[in-house]
C-alpha cells in the first residue's frame, strides 16, 4: 500500500507496523497486571463458598453463565428461552504492514473469542483508532474492507461500530453471538485423564515481530492469523468437548496455565507435538522475540516445571499469539494431540515433557 507523500509527490511505502510501539495481540497488558486491575471488581467469597460470576457482580447468578472470575474468552449470558448470547470485544495495533490483511486478521481474531466459547457469531461492530492526520483515510477503509471479508465468510453480519481519532492506529469488533447454554466450551471445565488439542501453529508472534523490524513478509503467517477458527469449534462440540481457550496474546503457555488454574488440574506438555510455523525457530534464535511473549514467560514461571525444555523452547511456548487457534480439553480428529491434564500437582499448572 502506497501513499503520496505532500512535499516531493512520490510514492512511499507506508508501514503500518511502525505506527505502533507493539503489535497485534503482543500489545496486550501483560496477564499479571490485568488480573490485578480486576482483582477488586469481584468481591471475596463468603466462608465456604464460591459464588457465581453473575452472583458476584449482580445478583442474577442464573442468568450470567459466564464472568470475570476466570477470564475466559466472552461473557455468555442466559437469555431465558433455551439459548445464550455470547458477547466479546478485541482490538489491537497493527500486525502487518497490509492494511486489508490486518483487518482480517483482527476480525478472525475478535470472532475467535465466540467460538471458543462454542458460539457462533451474529453480528460484528468494528471498533477503530486512526491518527488522522498521519495516515490517510483510505488505508483506513482497507482495513475495514478485510474485515468485512472475514465476517461474511463466517455468516456474521457487520453493523456500524465506533472511531475515534488515536494516536496508534487501532482495529478490532465487538462481537455477539449464541450459544446452546447446555454446550458451552469454557476454560474451568477441564478434567484429569483429557487430552489437549491444539489447532494452529505456534509461532506467528516470533515471525510478526521479524516482519515489524526488518519488512519480512510471511504469508504462511497470515494465512494461519487470518483463518477462522469456526470448524474446530464445531469439531471440539463435536467429539463432545466442553472445555477449551484460543491461544492469543498470553501464549501457549499463558492460556493453558488459566485454564489448568480454573480446573483446579495441571496441565502437561509434550513439548515436541506442539506444532510450529516454518521459520518460527529460526527467527527465534535470531533474537526475534517480543517483549509481551517474555513477559507471559516470566508470569507462568512460578508455576511451571519445565523439565529439561531450554529457553528457547519455552519463548516458544509462551509467544504471543495473534489470532491463534483454539485450546481444547479432548482429542480433535486432524489436529495434534500436544499434552493431557492431569490430577493437580503441587506448585505447577504446568508441566513440559
Amino acid at each position: 500500500m502506497k501513499t503520496v507523500g505532500p512535499a516531493t509527490g512520490s510514492a512511499a511505502p507506508v508501514r503500518l507496523t511502525s505506527y505502533a510501539r507493539g503489535g497485534g495481540c503482543a500489545c496486550k497488558i501483560p496477564p499479571g497486571e490485568l488480573e490485578a486491575m480486576v482483582a477488586g471488581l469481584l468481591p471475596p467469597p463468603s466462608p465456604g463458598q464460591t459464588p457465581s460470576p453473575g452472583q458476584a457482580l449482580d445478583g442474577h447468578e442464573d442468568r450470567l453463565l459466564v464472568g470475570l472470575d476466570d477470564g475466559d474468552d466472552a461473557a455468555v449470558v442466559r437469555t431465558g428461552d433455551g439459548t445464550a448470547v455470547v458477547s466479546t470485544a478485541d482490538f489491537f495495533t497493527p500486525v502487518v504492514d497490509d492494511a486489508r490483511d490486518w483487518g482480517r486478521i483482527a476480525a478472525a481474531n475478535a470472532l475467535s473469542d465466540v467460538y471458543a466459547m462454542g458460539g457462533r457469531p451474529l453480528v460484528g461492530l468494528n471498533l477503530l483508532g486512526w491518527p488522522r492526520d498521519v495516515l490517510p483515510a483510505e488505508l483506513a477503509g482497507e482495513v475495514l474492507a478485510g474485515a468485512l471479508d472475514v465476517a461474511r465468510a463466517a455468516g456474521c453480519l457487520v453493523g456500524g461500530g465506533h472511531s475515534i481519532d488515536s494516536p496508534e492506529p487501532l482495529y478490532g469488533m465487538a462481537v455477539t453471538g449464541l450459544v446452546d447454554p447446555d454446550r458451552l466450551l469454557r476454560n474451568d471445565a477441564g478434567r484429569p485423564g483429557v487430552p489437549l488439542t491444539l489447532t494452529k501453529p505456534l509461532g506467528v508472534g516470533i515471525l510478526n515481530n521479524r516482519h515489524k523490524r526488518t519488512g519480512e513478509v510471511f504469508a504462511h503467517a497470515v494465512a494461519v492469523m487470518a483463518a477462522l477458527n469456526d470448524k474446530a469449534s464445531a469439531a471440539a462440540l463435536e467429539a463432545g468437548a466442553v472445555c477449551a481457550t484460543d491461544v492469543t496474546g498470553f501464549g501457549l503457555l499463558g492460556h493453558l496455565h488459566k485454564l489448568a488454574r480454573a480446573s483446579r488440574v495441571t496441565a502437561v506438555v509434550d513439548a515436541a507435538a506442539v506444532p510450529v510455523l516454518d521459520g518460527a525457530r529460526e527467527s527465534l534464535r535470531a533474537g526475534y522475540v517480543s517483549g509481551g511473549t517474555r513477559r507471559n514467560l516470566d508470569w507462568v514461571r512460578p508455576h511451571l516445571d519445565a523439565g529439561r525444555a531450554g529457553e528457547d523452547q519455552l519463548q516458544l511456548l509462551a509467544d504471543a499469539q495473534t489470532s491463534g487457534g483454539l485450546l481444547v480439553a479432548g482429542e480433535i480428529p486432524g489436529h495434534p494431540v500436544i499434552g493431557e491434564l492431569v490430577p493437580a500437582v503441587a506448585g505447577a499448572t504446568l508441566v513440559i515433557r
